[in-house]
């Protein structure tokens, strides 16, 4: 099998697993004339798509071949697809050949396992020394851990990649022994561990020592399967913020489950991937990265998944009407962050702002604040008591129209079902809204 045929199969086979957005790391090649590639913190590449991932990024696996019987995945050892492997050197030039085309400026590596998770890691620590060492390559450079691999090949591995990161793969351990029995908890979150420590005593090293080797600068992060496993969205993000605290990583990736091969243990084959709850995932972990809420705020036991119409910020906010209205001239900056239509960057221009003059809506708008949003919930100069509004009207107005596109039908002809479905604390399925939209028709007509 030629190369080209390898890398077909093998991008191909990658496609399920959700690439970093920015490097998180700032470095150009050594003056030295013979290294190339840098990396920029903003992101692995210069060019990214729509929704900001980076799309010049060579996303491929060390091999399809996996010993593994993973119920969801498409490479598990039961399932008959076409195989292949690169050999260390083969990726390596394959790597360095994109690059100098200018296809790509960085490597996402990944792999089955094949035969156990050392050799597996060992082929990809030889592919990435010779990228490093030998084809003197110094770009963005991110790579997965097999859980199981051995402490000595992640500390290997550390060293040569910039962000590094070990898959949890699906929400709990019960999921976890249903769905990939030759998986084991331990076995991912021993390594996340060994990264974390690593990363602590590397950083001390940097202090002392200005030349001491990097160990994953990118830091790291994991990848977790959504909808393969019955988990609640709550259960999800006390995951994620239990390893944002525990582990202090840069990001946990959400990947919609997409059906592509049968198992009674699955969703079916045609069910449609779980996008807006995708969506929303991502909404909530900005949310506990950026805005400082707690996933006991965002969801709790009496109301365990999202609301589907609204993100959870203006959920958030328009079941916690105590809160409001805030005082933009007034309130600290904690408390700007919990309104709707603003977010880190202009609640700083705002505490800035009114140091020189009281703000008014005019004012908010030119610093960036989201009015259709945010005039429900604040006081400014001309509110001086904020727009007294009702529950129901202020949910109906923050509706999210992504919903609509994301397999939520819009039923504007149907306050009555849509409003109540609105403030619910277990909203119902789409299906049960649909039939009493029909119902309400039915009865007008």
């Amino acid at each position: 099998m030629d190369i080209m045929d390898k890398l077909t199969i093998l991008a191909d086979s990658a496609k399920y697993d959700a690439a970093c957005t920015s490097s998180g790391v700032k470095r150009s090649a050594p003056a030295d004339g013979k290294s190339i590639g840098n990396v920029t913190p903003a992101g692995c590449c210069h060019s990214f798509s729509a929704d900001g991932r980076c799309i010049t990024l060579l996303k491929v696996l060390m091999s399809n071949v996996c010993v593994y019987d993973c119920k969801y995945c498409i490479n598990r050892t039961s399932n008959d697809v076409p195989r292949a492997t690169f050999t260390p050197d083969e990726l390596a030039e394959l790597t360095i050949q994109f690059y100098r085309r200018n296809y790509i400026e960085g490597l996402f590596l990944s792999s089955g396992v094949i035969g156990n998770p050392d050799y597996t890691s060992e082929q990809m620590a030889k592919a990435l020394e010779i990228l490093r060492y030998e084809h003197n390559f110094w770009g963005y450079i991110h790579t997965k851990v097999i859980p199981g691999t051995s402490p000595e090949l992640i500390q290997r591995l550390g060293l040569l990649a910039d962000r590094i990161s070990v898959n949890v793969e699906l929400p709990s351990e019960a999921s976890l022994v249903n769905l990939a029995p030759d998986k084991k908890r331990g076995a991912i979150f021993a390594p996340m561990a060994q990264i974390t420590r690593g990363i602590t005593a590397n950083a001390a090293e940097i202090v002392k020592f200005k030349k001491a080797p990097s160990f994953a600068p990118g830091g790291q992060a994991t990848q977790m399967i959504i909808g393969a496993s019955p988990e609640t969205d709550y259960s999800i993000i006390k995951l994620a913020s239990g390893l944002y605290g525990k582990y202090g990583l840069k990001r946990v990736f959400y990947s919609a489950y997409i059906p592509a091969i049968e198992d009674k243990l699955l969703p079916a084959i045609d069910t449609k991937p779980p996008l807006l709850r995708e969506h929303r995932l991502y909404q909530a972990d900005w949310l506990m990265r950026q805005y400082h809420f707690d996933a006991e705020e965002i969801l709790n036991d009496e109301a365990p998944n999202f609301n589907p119409y609204m993100d959870p910020k203006c959920n958030w906010a328009v079941n916690n009407l105590h809160f409001f209205p805030v005082d933009v001239n007034r309130a600290d900056y904690e408390t700007l962050l919990r309104v709707p239509g603003i977010g880190p960057t202009s609640a700083k221009r705002i505490v800035t702002a009114r140091r020189h003059s009281r703000l008014g809506m005019a004012e908010l708008k030119r610093i960036g604040v989201v009015l259709k949003r945010a005039k429900y919930f604040v006081i400014t100069k001309d509110e001086p008591i904020g727009i007294t509004i009702d529950k129901y009207t202020t949910a109906k107005a923050l509706i999210d129209p992504n919903s609509f596109t994301m397999g939520v039908e819009q039923l504007s002809l149907f306050d009555m079902p849509q409003t109540r479905f609105l403030l619910e604390p277990k909203p119902p399925a789409i299906e049960v809204v649909r039939e009493e939209a029909t119902l309400c028709l039915a009865t007008r007509l």
